[in-house]
C-alpha cells in the first residue's frame, strides 16, 4: 500500500463527537509509552503526524487521521501507568468500552505490545477482553531493534504460551520497530485486504 495522504480530522472525547462512520477504521492502542505514536508516524512517513511525548499518558482523545481519504487511523489513549486520577482513568475506560463495542467500522486494533518487558496482566487483560467481545485484533510487538534477536524470540515465545491458557487460537502478531521500518508493510498489508 502506498501512503499518499495522511491528515489529522479530529479529537474525541466520547463517541459521539467521532467523525460519522462511513470509512474503514483502524485503531492503535497500548501501554503508556509503548511506541504508539513513532509507528503511526512509520506507517504514514510523517514525522510528527502523531505528537511523541516523553511522558507517559499524554493521549487522552481518540484522534482520527484520515489516510490517502479512504481510511482512517485512529489513535487511541495509553493504558497501564500514565500518571492521571483514578477518575480520569475510569472516565478513560468507559470512553474505549463504548468505542470498541459500537464503533460499526472498525476493522482492526493494533494492540501494540513493548517486545522488551515481561507479559503485563493490563495487556493480557485487554487481549483477552476484546477477544471476548469478538473485536478483531492484531498483536504488534514494538521496538524489536533494542533486544537481541534471540531475546525477541523468547519474549515472543512468553507471550504465546500466556495466551495459549486461554486462547485456542491465537490473534496475528507482527514484530515491528520504528527505527528499523520493521513491520510496515505487514500492518499496511491487513489495512489493504480489509480495505480492498
Amino acid at each position: 500500500m502506498i501512503i499518499r495522504s495522511a491528515e489529522f480530522i479530529k479529537s474525541s472525547t466520547k463517541l459521539s463527537q467521532c467523525p460519522d462512520p462511513i470509512k474503514p477504521e483502524f485503531a492503535f492502542i497500548g501501554r503508556s509509552n509503548v511506541g504508539k505514536s513513532s509507528l503511526i508516524n512509520l506507517l504514514v512517513g510523517k514525522k510528527s503526524l502523531a505528537k511523541i511525548s516523553s511522558k507517559p499518558g499524554k493521549t487522552q482523545t481518540i484522534n482520527h487521521f484520515l489516510v490517502n481519504d479512504a481510511w482512517y487511523l485512529v489513535d487511541l489513549p495509553g493504558y497501564g501507568f500514565a500518571s492521571v486520577s483514578q477518575a480520569t482513568r475510569a472516565a478513560w475506560t468507559k470512553m474505549m468500552e463504548q468505542y470498541f463495542l459500537k464503533r460499526e467500522n472498525l476493522e482492526c486494533v493494533f494492540v501494540l505490545i513493548d517486545v522488551r518487558i515481561e507479559p503485563q496482566a493490563s495487556d493480557l487483560d485487554f487481549i483477552q477482553w476484546l477477544g471476548e467481545n469478538n473485536i478483531p485484533m492484531t498483536l504488534v510487538f514494538t521496538k524489536s531493534d533494542k533486544p537481541g534477536k534471540n531475546q525477541v524470540a523468547q519474549s515472543i515465545s512468553r507471550y504465546k504460551k500466556k495466551l495459549n491458557e486461554r486462547w485456542d487460537e491465537l490473534p496475528t502478531m507482527i514484530i515491528s520497530s520504528a527505527e528499523t521500518k520493521k513491520g510496515r508493510e505487514e500492518i499496511l498489508e491487513i489495512i489493504q485486504q480489509a480495505t480492498s
